[in-house]
């Protein structure tokens, strides 16, 4: 690892004086090498709690002890050092350091500069992730990165999107690995509020999935979250209220039309036509069930504050987010939203720094917690005739929301359990010929609530130790603990014949925990010898564990139709009845132990040379195989630092040319697979006769 190099000066002649204890004021200005004033520069006296900030000008104002050290830092500039001792003004130049401004890139257990990188990685910054203020950090990702593909099954606020990291790597799961400050995360990374990633790092290609072994062969998404600096508390509030609207209408039939179109079929038929002259101009336009479905203007709205600081020894970003959206299609009648709230607190902790030690200099310890409550109601979605937005362009314009006085009695008396709205307005019912489409206002307005939970903690313990010079030893522990579940509802109603037509109620219960634990100690090392040979290595241990328990719990036949009321103790169903309740009960997991390493050497970050292996043990893999080997390796060449491309073409900033092979697996295969089995759902196509699923003790996952 770099270690920026320290600059010293004196402020006056005398170096070294005796410190008194007498306050003394100093003031001043901190510049760059261009003039301008640095805002947020750290001034701090080493070794203890006095400090401050520069303002939006670069000025700052300071009383110390006659004698003492005043240490100036600012992300990307050389630390400068001066001793205090009669001024009472001191102006201070930063100047660049080079080798830090220079982009990194987390590559998995650790990082290296952009430019000496020899496989495909792509990193997407804070600012390039909240250009759109994202609800998610999947969807911030949209169209920022080569090669990787998000899609969304559904407009559902809150939906899950589809990652594909150059495409479908493996049949049975072809999610992408997430590790979020280093540590593995089931389920993905929704969890996370946008606004607290520093950088999200892709890695796409099988040789910088590598050192990630049996989980890497769908690309891997590391995500790094936003840490304090040295200095005077930052308050940040963020926050935005917006208003959503379908983009486009489908176009569909009006009234009139739809009775021309319907005529003309009679015509075909060979019968008289339905709609005469007076029922064509009574008619209008009729009903444009889009319009009626449609919520517009429906709110979005996104608040986030956080904090961030420190002092010489340790450092903080604490933040508290919420979010808020309700669906275009139900959310004016709270059948169609989502919301989250969001904490993290990540905190870096200097034990103590000794730099003019060869050894132990310096022992570092931090803690990464974030968690995450959202909760979510949705609609059925893309479903051909089932669904609201199916019914909204299907169903016809001639019928009206309401049926009138006459027509909801006759409903009434014939189905006691039509759908009525708050007011107590009866809605219409399809006419003759279309029981499988129903009122889709009708069914916004059913007596039915769908509710998901989601509590998640993540959190990541880690220390750090300088062993000796470019020597370094990391221990992580980390926990993702997950709750999620869902309670839904359904009362007795009538819509339509087909589908819609429920004389019971029902009421449906389940609870999933999920727990990780994860435990990682490597070695990392990193040295430059006679300024050309740049040598460095990682070489570590990992293991794992994770299991899932689910309950859950169906009874229908509720003593009362009240939503406040609507659980699974109030439910009265027939015990000898079939099927009329039940339950499930399931526990599942899995376990991993890993050795890897990684060795990279570049001469004069012209040539680049990486190897990397990684040896993955999986519960899931069968009896006989239970290890996996997954190597990698790749070469690099930039030619820009060549001296034949000094006098290149003004077009052309930056050329490289990059090689690499590398083997991944999947351990996401479900669990014994390996094993012979009876399976029901597999019949042969005469009798009722169970197929064997025919197993492999030699099941290695997917490679």
């Amino acid at each position: 690892m770099y270690e920026a190099p320290r600059q010293e000066g004196v402020a006056a002649a005398t170096a070294g004086v005796r410190q008194d204890p007498v306050g003394q004021q100093i003031s001043g200005v901190v510049t760059d090498e261009n003039g301008d004033p640095i805002i947020g520069a750290n001034i701090v006296v080493p070794g203890t709690t006095t400090g401050t900030a520069t303002d939006v000008d670069g000025r700052y104002s300071l009383t110390v002890p006659r004698g003492s050290v005043l240490r100036f830092s600012y992300i990307g500039y050389l630390e400068q050092e001066f001793t205090i001792t009669d001024q009472t003004t001191l102006d201070v130049r930063l100047e660049e350091d080079v080798e830090t401004l220079e982009e990194l890139v987390v590559v998995g257990y650790g990082v290296q500069k952009k430019s000496v990188v020899t496989a495909a990685i792509s990193k997407v910054t804070a600012e390039e992730l909240n250009t759109n203020r994202p609800s998610r950090v999947e969807d911030a990702l949209k169209g920022k990165v080569s090669g990787v593909q998000i899609t969304q099954s559904s407009g559902q606020p809150g939906s899950d999107s589809k990652v594909r990291i150059r495409g479908i790597g493996t049949v049975n799961n072809s999610d992408p690995l997430y590790i979020v400050d280093g540590m593995y995360v089931e389920g993905g990374i929704n969890y996370l509020n946008p606004t607290d990633i520093q950088s999200v790092e892709i890695l796409k290609d099988a040789a910088s999935a590598a050192i990630y072994g049996a989980r890497g062969a769908n690309g891997v998404v590391l995500v790094t979250t936003k840490s304090g600096q040295s200095g005077k508390p930052v308050v940040n509030y963020d926050m935005s209220y917006g208003w959503q609207n379908p983009w486009k209408k489908k176009e569909v039939l009006n009234a009139q039309e739809y009775m021309i179109i319907m005529n003309e079929t009679d015509i075909n038929d060979g019968i008289a036509p339905r709609y005469n002259r007076e029922a064509f101009a009574a008619a209008g336009a009729g009903t444009d069930w889009q319009d009626e479905t449609f919520y517009y203007n429906a709110p979005v709205q996104n608040h986030q504050v956080s904090i961030s600081g420190g002092a010489e020894r340790i450092q903080y970003f604490l933040s508290a987010g919420y979010f808020d959206q309700a669906g275009i299609v139900g959310g004016n009648y709270d059948k169609s939203n989502y919301n989250r709230f969001s904490l993290r607190s990540n905190t870096t902790y200097k034990v103590f720094e000794v730099k003019d030690r060869s050894f132990l200099n310096n022992v570092t310890l931090g803690v990464n917690v974030g968690y995450s409550r959202s909760k979510s109601t949705g609609i059925e979605t893309n479903s051909e005739y089932g669904s609201i937005l199916g019914s909204a362009l299907t169903f016809s314009p001639l019928v009206p929301v309401y049926a009138d006085d006459a027509t909801a009695e006759a409903i009434l008396a014939r189905y006691p359990y039509a759908v009525k709205d708050k007011n107590n307005r009866v809605f219409s019912l399809p006419p003759d010929g279309f029981q499988e489409i129903a009122n889709p206002v009708g069914m916004l307005n059913q007596p039915f609530s769908g509710k998901n939970n989601d509590d998640k903690f993540v959190g990541t313990f880690w220390g750090e130790i300088d062993l000796l010079p470019g020597l370094k030893f990391r221990s992580n522990y980390g926990v993702d603990l997950a709750f999620w579940g869902y309670d839904t509802y359904t009362f007795p109603y009538f819509l339509a014949t087909q589908g819609k037509d429920v004389k019971f109620s029902t009421v449906q219960s389940e609870m999933n925990r999920g727990i990780r634990w994860q435990l990682e100690n490597y070695f990392s090392y990193a040295k430059t010898f006679n300024d050309v040979h740049n040598l460095s290595f990682v070489l570590g241990q990992s293991a794992s564990k994770y299991t899932v328990r689910q309950l859950g719990a169906n009874d229908r036949d509720l003593l009362e139709l009240d939503p406040l009321k609507a659980n699974i103790n109030s439910a009265i169903a027939d015990r000898k009845e079939e099927r009329a309740w039940g339950g499930t009960d399931g526990h599942n997991g899995i376990r991993t132990a890993s050795y890897f390493g990684r060795v990279d050497y570049n001469y004069a970050e012209r040539y680049m040379v990486q190897a990397t292996v990684r040896k993955d043990g999986s519960s899931n893999f069968g009896p006989t195989h239970k290890w996996g080997t997954f190597p990698s390796f790749s070469l690099g060449w930039n030619l820009t630092n060549e001296a034949f491309m000094e006098n290149r073409p003004d077009w052309l900033d930056y050329l490289k040319l990059r090689f690499s092979w590398g083997k991944n697996g999947n351990d996401r295969i479900g669990q014994f697979l390996y094993a012979a089995m009876l399976d029901g759902g597999q019949n042969y196509y005469f009798g009722g006769g169970y197929k064997v699923n025919q197993g492999d003790p030699s099941k290695l996952g997917e490679i």
